[in-house]
């Protein structure tokens, strides 16, 4: 897919990028009239995998993997699902003017696929993370022998993961075509990529050097990663703590801010995790699920009034957000006003007619329809 041009485009990042800090990226697509965020929210158009995911994968410490290979398909497969459109670091660079494109060329992913013998989701994946000279189609015939030779170690035993996170290492990767790459490791590692002779193992996890320049960068995205890890893994008290250092180093960081209010929600601390809704939202007013998470919790707290003005704020945002339409719905009902509520059932049932809700919404529908027909008939 072809990505559109800058200009109101909303760009979220997984995981940190390698060769580039975060904050000049965002300065750039500011400057061409988009926007950038750690993260992803309901208004991401774009989304770039940095490729400091790969080198970040191992276990929190919590005991939970992160960033392995699997933990990444499924993320892969959530943004595609969600009609997004994924972004390697450097078709991201590219697109905002930073990098300068390869030679043209003129293979298709078909052909390449055709060619190579490398399955379409491997190129995929690969693609997503530089491993060929060209980011997408149409590629060259350099990235054609990049996939046969890839196409030749997962045959061997590699996985898509093991040549991520290595071909980066022996300098551009246009140049492991005139080199011969083999699995296995003097290390006693099956699954490492080595150059023909051991002159140099091509190691996973030494992939990246951010430099000085970078470095700052890398310990907020660091520290987010962690936050997102301790969040995932239920300790809701250190993820708030690990966003609140996220924000100290970047006070205008909206998700952050979003994340630590719902850390401190699960953990009960109401008040705190109000206010963060509300910073985040005054850090970026049209954060549809800030308000609709602070309206969660005004409801929760029986300021029925102030959840029913946030809810219609997020509505108005997101006109396809199904889930404040039935919160509010649910609302209007419980407060008597039946044919609000039933028009508001209505539409979350275009916006959703098959999950447990909709039959949630199908009833209540039938339910206001039946008391007023008894109204009427008595």
């Amino acid at each position: 897919m072809t990505a559109p041009a800058v200009p109101g485009a909303v760009f979220g990042t997984i995981g940190a990028l390698a060769a580039f800090p975060l904050r000049l990226a965002a300065r750039e697509v500011e400057r061409q009239h988009g926007q950038l965020r750690r993260g992803v929210t309901r208004r991401t158009t774009h989304v770039v995998f940095g490729r400091a995911l790969l080198v970040k994968a191992g276990l929190t410490k919590a005991g939970l993997t992160k960033n392995s290979d699997s933990e990444i398909e499924r993320r892969l497969g959530a943004e595609r699902a969600a009609g997004r459109i994924l972004m390697s670091e450097n078709g991201f660079l590219r697109l905002l003017g930073l990098m300068k494109a390869p030679e043209a060329s003129s293979l298709s992913r078909q052909s390449l696929i055709d060619q190579s013998k490398l399955s379409g989701a491997d190129l995929d994946r690969l693609s997503l993370f530089d491993a060929f000279e060209h980011d997408g189609e149409p590629f060259s015939f350099r990235d054609l022998i990049l996939a046969r030779k890839y196409a030749g170690l997962i045959a061997g035993g590699a996985t898509w993961g093991a040549i991520a996170r290595s071909v980066h290492r022996s300098g551009p990767v246009a140049s492991l075509t005139a080199k011969s790459l083999n699995v296995g490791s003097q290390h006693g590692r099956p699954d490492a990529i080595y150059l023909e002779g051991g002159q140099s193992e091509l190691d996973g996890q030494l992939l990246f050097d951010l430099g000085a320049a970078a470095q700052g960068d890398d310990t907020l995205e660091d520290l987010f990663a962690e936050a997102e890890a301790a969040e995932e893994g239920g300790d809701h008290d250190g993820a708030a703590a690990l966003y609140q250092r996220c924000l100290a180093i970047d006070p205008t960081d909206a998700i952050a801010a979003f994340n630590r209010a719902n850390c401190l929600r699960g953990s009960g601390r109401v008040a705190e995790a109000a206010h963060d809704y509300a910073r985040a939202i005054k850090l970026d007013p049209v954060f549809v699920e800030a308000w609709f998470n602070l309206a969660g919790l005004m409801s929760e707290q029986g300021r029925d009034a102030s959840a029913r003005r946030h809810l219609q704020k997020a509505i108005a945002l997101d006109k396809t957000y199904a889930d404040p339409v039935f919160n509010l719905a649910r609302l209007e009902f419980d407060a008597g006003n039946l044919l609000e509520a039933r028009r508001l059932w209505s539409r979350y049932l275009e916006l959703d007619s098959k999950s447990e809700w909709a039959g949630v919404a199908a009833k209540g529908v039938q339910f206001v329809d039946m008391e007023l027909a008894q109204k009427s008939a008595g």
